[in-house]
């Protein structure tokens, strides 16, 4: 079977390589899926960076989320051939992968491949930092990186909720779309004043809560913009530059700020909570109260030209990998 696979960490352009593996079986209580649709997302390329919350196992087959059809059971395991699942495992950028089968998403009928394999981390990490920041409707939260797929699931929850989503971009030209989706205001970090911006937008009041994926100098300025008793969630780093902390502001504002890992979070509620959450999510993505959207899709013989076009500035939708083609 052919697989997107890396010996060694590092710059993900400079250490994949496609190769050709032997199909797996499944051992007792998994599956073994064809995939067919795999996602590319920022956790992936910390991943093959060694910078992640877990380390690889060289040589390592890239890829966390995805989606395909039951294409063989171990011993325990009794699922129809062909039925469509969504998953999450360490290796999805292949042509075949071993699951645990318990761990596996039935995939709705009616939604696409290009959904079902996005349907997982970015929504429910979006649904989870939500309920982490405690936002009731009129709220105020502020996001950075406002034109990821991430936090275009995050504006279009919370708009839903009647929380205001104030975000962050780089351009200009990214703004309308954002406000289209929901968003209550859109500031251009490179030649807008963030303070200034929030302090207008929400007439004084400030944000209650903050989601910061960049890190860095952003991070510290978005900090100044949360309200008394304010919260910020820190869910990745971008900038790869840790927050310059201002300890009097911590101190006399009364601010939180507290790292967020989907594996951690929701790994932390009870059985009944995930499994109430996860239809949830996947009925807004079916109806489209949720929207997704594609920019691109590569082979895996393209994954360097795929990881280059994820890397890009500017993108409007996530970039995809089809298995099968």
């Amino acid at each position: 079977m052919k697989a997107v696979q890396f010996k060694k960490t590092g710059v993900p352009t400079d250490v994949l390589t496609v190769v050709d593996l032997p199909i797996p079986s499944p051992a007792p209580g998994e599956i073994r899926v064809k995939v067919s649709k795999a996602n590319i997302i920022p956790a992936d390329i910390m991943f093959i960076q060694g910078m992640y919350g877990i380390q690889p196992e060289l040589p390592q087959i890239g890829g966390f989320e995805a989606t395909g059809t039951v294409d063989a059971c171990g011993e325990g395991v009794e699922m129809p051939e062909g039925a469509g699942v969504i998953f999450t495992a360490t290796g999805t950028w292949t042509e075949y992968v071993c699951v645990a089968a318990n761990s596996v998403i039935p995939k709705p009928p009616t939604m696409s491949d290009e959904v079902a394999c996005q349907a997982f981390v970015n929504p429910l990490t979006a649904y989870g930092m939500l309920i982490e920041a405690d936002l009731e409707e009129g709220d105020y939260l502020l996001i950075t990186a406002a034109a990821s797929a991430f936090s275009k699931f995050v504006i279009q929850i919370a708009a839903s909720r009647g929380i205001n989503v104030i975000g962050t971009v780089r351009r200009d030209e990214q703004k309308q779309a954002l406000l289209d989706l929901g968003a209550t205001a859109i500031i251009n970090e490179k030649t807008e004043s963030i303070y200034k911006s929030v302090k207008a937008a929400t007439n004084g009041e400030m944000v209650k809560a903050a989601f910061d994926a960049v890190g860095g100098d952003l991070g510290d300025k978005v900090i100044n913009a949360l309200q008394i008793n304010g919260k910020m969630l820190v869910y990745g780093l971008l900038s790869l530059k840790p927050i310059p902390l201002n300890s009097g502001l911590l101190i006399f504002k009364n601010i939180t700020v507290k790292g967020f890992w989907l594996t951690t979070w929701f790994t932390s509620l009870s059985g009944d909570e995930r499994r109430s959450i996860v239809p949830k999510i996947l009925g807004m993505l079916t109806s489209e109260t949720l929207k997704a959207d594609v920019e691109a899709t590569y082979t895996l013989d393209q994954i360097i030209d795929a990881i280059k076009h994820m890397e890009a500035p500017g993108r409007s939708g996530k970039i995809l990998l089809d298995i099968n083609a």
